[in-house]
């Protein structure tokens, strides 16, 4: 264990955070605690608070992280991209993959401070850079067309992401990669206007 007083004050906090999202990958969000962080730090049991007052204080700093670093991974993939839009998704997908204790805050609005304004920011800009994504496209000229769009990616990359998280696509993976799994899947044609062929070789 670290001796007390090895932290620089800002190194305390990033140490803090890595633990954290280290936890959260591993154990689930339920299983952070600011005193067993500080143990792990080797500091006091109050040195985390000073930093981020409390649980959901911690929490809001992971996800304003997590939104941050998402966005700039998005923003390079619509700026270099031949096809923007699977690019994007490619990119969440991934994003989940490498980044699971971030990813598993960021979509639970309920653990940490939602009305922070850094987090409006990062979040805001995560939103921007999809929409970018989609708001070139010819048929979504109008803005209730362009948010669907970006409803609709956000929807598939997400649904991957969330059930490739929980194991759910474990049968289907069959030596792919994740991202290679996506790419296949977001290139193929909707199949919601396509009549049951009646196999159960994909199913729930």
């Amino acid at each position: 264990m670290p001796d007390r007083g090895h932290y620089h004050h800002g190194h305390l906090r990033r140490a803090v955070i890595d633990a954290a999202v280290e936890v959260i990958a591993r154990d689930g969000i339920g299983a952070i605690s600011l005193r067993e962080l500080a143990r792990r730090a080797g500091v006091s049991h109050a040195a985390p608070a000073h930093h981020f007052k409390d649980k959901a204080g911690l929490l809001t700093a992971i996800a304003i992280e997590g939104f941050e670093m998402l966005a700039d991974s998005l923003e390079e993939a619509l700026n270099t991209a031949s096809l923007p839009l699977l690019e994007l998704g490619t990119r969440y997908v991934r994003f989940a993959v490498e980044h699971p204790g971030h990813f598993e805050v960021m979509y639970h609005p309920d653990v940490y401070h939602r009305d922070d304004p850094e987090l409006l920011a990062a979040r805001l800009w995560t939103r921007r850079v999809f929409r970018a994504g989609v708001s070139p496209m010819p048929r979504n000229q109008h803005e209730e067309a362009v948010r669907s769009g970006v409803l609709a990616v956000w929807s598939v990359a997400h649904g991957f992401a969330t059930l490739l998280r929980s194991g759910n696509l474990d049968d289907y993976l069959d030596g792919s990669s994740p991202t290679e799994l996506f790419r296949h899947i977001a290139s193929q044609p909707p199949a919601f206007d396509r009549k049951a062929s009646g196999s159960d070789d994909v199913a729930p």
